[in-house]
């Protein structure tokens, strides 16, 4: 068992003072729940480990789920099981309380919070590849430059927007406020980034003295019927091979708008604009959500298996088509 690497703790006062230490040190981090950050240093699977991690736990008032003039407001160190919990979020959105739910294990997500489960990094085994089993790998994400994945063991990666990475997202909670239309507040925006625009294809748009401070979801209309699903090996503790997360507005019989989302199909939360359009105002039918599953994948590209190591991950596809029809028709 390896040891912990050594590194400088503090405790931040306000989100002011953790900025303020991210920006003095551009070998720090901050840290609340730690489930992703401790195993990272622990593995040493990165080529420069933070020297300092800013404690964010210490600042006061920051673990809120409030709902105010039709929005829903959730503090950054919000825990992922009181999200799940919330009698709010269970009757307004269901939709994020579902995800919430189907995180990781029981223990887990009383540890982790909101900010650090949308800022989670990639579950990729070429990224996560421990230094002592041999030396890290310098994949694309981590400035080298190959996608092990692609000739590799992909079974699990990306079928869509992979371009020079194909780690798939991590995210549970992510997928089901993309399809709520939801934003992520920061120090440096407080007016928001829509969380369509908070992720790119290497991790996000954060800057290094930059902190997720608040998630905001405006309230859907009472004929938004919201739907999420994750399919993974085990129901318990574990990744999503696809899921899906649906946010759908019939009214007068028809379609009037939709956002749906997946996850664990591209590096990114994909907004299944195919899918999107494809049902928009028609009436909800086998037909019509059959059509709309074969729209949400119709760019999608799966890695070439590479026999004895990877069987490849074309299965995805198969997935992604019925967990949208699935949606559609719930």
């Amino acid at each position: 068992m390896p040891n912990m690497k050594e590194f400088k703790h503090t405790n931040a006062t306000s989100i002011a003072d953790a900025a303020a230490q991210l920006a003095a040190n551009k070998q720090s981090a901050v840290i609340a729940g730690g489930t992703d950050l401790l195993g990272v240093i622990k593995s040493d699977i990165l080529p420069d480990f933070p020297q300092t991690v800013i404690n964010l736990k210490t600042i006061p008032n920051m673990d809120y789920i409030k709902e105010e003039s039709g929005v829903l407001k959730i503090g950054a160190l919000a825990r992922v099981s009181d999200v799940a919990a919330n009698a709010t979020v269970k009757s307004g959105y269901p939709l994020l309380s579902t995800a919430a739910s189907r995180v990781s294990s029981t223990i887990l997500r009383s540890m982790g919070t909101m900010g650090g489960n949308l800022c989670q990094r990639v579950r990729c085994w070429y990224y996560r590849f421990p230094n002592e089993m041999g030396g890290r790998i310098f994949c694309f994400r981590k400035g080298g430059q190959l996608c092990f994945a692609v000739p590799g063991d992909n079974r699990f990666h990306s079928i869509l927007a992979g371009q020079v990475c194909f780690a798939p997202f991590p995210s549970d909670t992510a997928v089901a406020i993309s399809a709520l239309n939801g934003k992520i507040i920061t120090n440096k925006k407080p007016a928001g980034i829509s969380i369509d625009d908070f992720y790119i294809v290497l991790g996000n748009v954060l800057a290094q003295d930059e902190i997720v401070t608040e998630i905001q979801i405006p309230k859907p209309a009472a004929t938004v019927k919201q739907y999420f699903y994750k399919q993974a090996y085990r129901r318990a503790i574990d990744w999503a091979l696809v899921s899906v997360a649906a946010a759908i507005d019939v009214q007068g019989g028809t379609v009037a708008s939709s956002r749906i989302t997946l996850g664990a199909v591209a590096p990114v939360p994909y907004r299944a604009t195919g899918a999107e359009n494809a049902i928009k105002g028609k009436a909800i039918s086998d037909a019509v959500a059959t059509a709309a599953g074969n729209a949400a994948v119709a760019d999608a590209f799966p890695l070439n298996a590479n026999p004895p190591r990877s069987p490849g991950n074309a299965y995805k596809v198969q997935i992604a088509k019925t967990l949208v029809k699935r949606a559609i028709l719930a």
